[in-house]
C-alpha cells in the first residue's frame, strides 16, 4: 500500500513539473514576437553622415559649379537589386518590429493593423484561445497541486485528478487550435498584407517551437494525470472485491438489519464507493474488536458461516 501511495505521488509530481513546464513556455511565446522571422526588401535610402552603408551615394555635382541647384542633373548607376536592401523583421501575436535601415533600432507596428480584415476575426480568436489555454494550465496547476497536499483523503484526489486531467485536455485542443490559427493568418498575411511590410522570405521563430512544445508538456502532462485516475480507480475496484469478500466472511457477526442494508445499497460512483466500504470496513473492524473470542469460537462451532 505504501508502494502504491509513493507511486501516485510520484507521477501527480511529474505531472505537476510538466504543467508548470507548458504554462512557461506558454507565456514566454505569447509575450515575445519571434514566432516568425525573415527579411523584407525595400529600396535603399540615401547615403547621409548618419548612413553610410547600405545606401545610395550621391555622385559629385557637375563641372560647371556656376550652374544653379535645381539645374544639376544628379546620376545613380545602382541598378537591379543593387538598389534594394534586406531589412531583418520578426513577428508576434502582438507586434512586428522591422529593422530601421535609415538609423538605429528597430521600429514596431501592431500586427493586428497589418493583417487583411477578412482575417482579424480569426486572429482575434487565436489571441482569446491563447489566453483561455493559459488560464485552463494554471486552472490544472492549482488542482494538482491541492491533489498533493490532500493526498490523505481518496476520494478528494479521485475528483482531484479527474478535474485536473480534464483541465488539462481541453487546454491543450485549445492550445493547438490556437497556434494553428495563428499560422494561418500569418501567411494570409505575407500574401495580402501591405506593400511596405511584405517579407521577401521567412521562416518561424524559436517562439513558434516554444508554443508547440508547450503543448507537447501539456498534453504530457494529461496524459501522466489520466494515467493516474486510472491508476486509482482500479485500486478501487480491486478493494472493492475484497471488501464484498470480507463482507461474506463476516456475516457471522453482522445482524440481519445491517447485512441487508449494505447488500441493497448501489454505488454509483467511484468517491461514492469509497465512502460506503469505508464505513462498511470500520463498522465490520469495530463489531470485531467488541466480541469475545471464547464466544466466537463457540458460535463459529454451532453454526458454519
Amino acid at each position: 500500500m505504501e508502494l502504491m501511495e509513493i507511486t501516485f505521488r510520484y507521477r501527480t509530481t511529474l505531472a505537476v513539473i510538466l504543467n508548470l513546464m507548458a504554462l512557461g513556455l506558454s507565456c514566454t511565446a505569447l509575450l515575445s514576437t519571434y514566432w516568425c522571422e525573415g527579411t523584407q526588401k525595400v529600396p535603399k535610402p540615401l547615403c547621409s553622415k548618419e548612413k553610410t552603408a547600405k545606401c545610395i551615394g550621391l555622385p559629385p555635382h557637375a563641372e560647371n559649379t556656376n550652374a544653379s541647384s535645381t539645374n544639376t542633373v544628379q546620376y545613380n548607376w545602382e541598378t537591379g537589386d543593387d538598389r534594394f536592401a534586406f531589412r531583418y523583421f520578426h513577428t508576434g501575436m502582438w507586434y512586428s518590429c522591422e529593422e530601421n535601415i535609415i538609423g538605429t533600432g528597430e521600429k514596431c507596428r501592431s500586427f493586428i493593423d497589418l493583417t487583411p480584415l477578412a482575417e482579424r476575426g480569426i486572429l482575434w480568436l487565436s489571441l482569446v484561445s491563447e489566453v483561455i489555454y493559459i488560464s485552463l494550465l494554471i486552472l490544472s496547476f492549482g488542482l494538482m497541486l491541492i491533489e498533493i497536499f490532500c493526498s490523505g483523503n481518496p476520494v478528494c484526489g479521485l475528483k482531484l485528478s479527474a478535474f485536473s486531467a480534464v483541465s488539462s485536455v481541453l487546454s491543450g485542443l485549445l492550445g493547438m487550435v490556437a497556434h494553428m490559427m495563428y499560422s494561418q493568418v500569418f501567411q494570409v498575411t505575407v500574401t495580402m498584407g501591405p506593400e511596405d511590410w511584405r517579407p521577401h522570405n521567412w521562416d518561424y521563430g524559436w517562439a513558434f517551437y516554444m508554443a508547440w512544445a508547450s503543448f507537447t508538456s501539456c498534453m504530457a502532462s494529461s496524459v501522466t494525470t489520466l494515467n493516474t485516475y486510472t491508476k486509482l480507480a482500479l485500486a478501487f475496484k480491486r478493494n472493492q472485491k475484497l471488501y464484498e469478500q470480507g463482507l461474506k466472511e463476516s456475516q457471522c457477526f453482522l445482524n440481519p438489519k445491517e447485512l441487508g442494508y449494505y447488500r441493497g445499497q448501489h454505488v454509483r460512483s467511484v468517491s461514492q464507493g469509497v465512502d460506503f466500504y469505508s464505513e462498511l470496513q470500520r463498522k465490520v473492524l469495530l463489531r470485531d474488536s467488541t466480541i469475545d473470542p471464547d464466544d466466537t469460537s463457540e458460535s463459529i462451532g454451532d453454526e458454519h458461516c
